[in-house]
């Protein structure tokens, strides 16, 4: 595919579960690294949670509540429910201290935007951890916009946070291409008429995009295959 043909396109990624390894994977290791049990710490997040809507994320990323204020709440539950207290303050930097860059996709990325391609982040970001994603993936020079839930108020698979998107590529959403790694968001993508591709494996992932890219502008392409998968930090 030519660079003109590509410049017709703008590409959304996710940030945590794409340019990050699985959401489970570093919630495994966060926990390792902080002696919780992985377990009690995913239902005290859910038990947080709840008032909120359910979402584990959405007290956090909308936001709705102080990052501090969410850590001393997880932390009652979890000592509520195993008898351990646990110091989560400061969790931005505790969360981030041990991510690691998914750097296959990362080389996709980079070569989507020599190509021509718009290239955009989208993701569910907490305003707390705006400096320490910043770190792991310096958005200068590789994003032509970042659209971040904290921002715009509303966040993915919410309609509200897709059309900022739309606004800020100049482009149609039949052109929009969301790279998200839950399901759930990509089928909010296509219910606004924007094509998906569900990640799972950062090669996977390119190829099916690059088959999105050069078909026809189609509003709501599949984002198959599907797998299950938990919002989490």
């Amino acid at each position: 595919m030519t660079s003109d043909s590509r410049s017709r396109y703008a590409v959304w990624t996710d940030f945590g579960g794409v340019l990050t390894p699985p959401i489970s994977q570093d919630v495994d290791d966060f926990c390792r690294r902080e002696g919780i049990p992985g377990d009690a710490f995913r239902r005290a997040m859910a038990t947080v949670a709840e008032p909120f809507g359910g979402d584990v994320m959405a007290p956090l990323d909308t936001p709705l509540i102080p990052e501090e204020e969410w850590a001393s709440r997880v932390s009652e539950a979890l000592h509520a429910e195993v008898g351990q207290r646990v110091d989560l303050s400061d969790f931005g930097e505790r969360w981030f201290a041990g991510r690691r860059t998914n750097q296959r996709w990362l080389a996709h990325l980079r070569e989507l935007r020599a190509s021509g391609v718009f290239l955009g982040l989208i993701s569910n970001m907490p305003p707390a951890w705006d400096r320490q994603w910043r770190r792991m993936v310096p958005p200068e020079g590789l994003f032509d916009a970042v659209v971040l839930s904290f921002q715009v108020g509303a966040r993915k698979p919410d309609a509200a946070i897709f059309a900022a998107a739309v606004e800020r590529s100049g482009l149609p959403p039949e052109r929009c291409v969301l790279v998200d790694d839950l399901a759930a968001n990509c089928a909010g993508a296509e219910a606004v008429g924007w094509r998906s591709v569900h990640f799972l494996d950062a090669d996977d992932a390119a190829a099916r995009l690059s088959r999105q890219l050069a078909g026809p502008a189609t509003a709501g392409t599949p984002a198959a295959p599907t797998a299950t998968a938990t919002p989490a930090p």
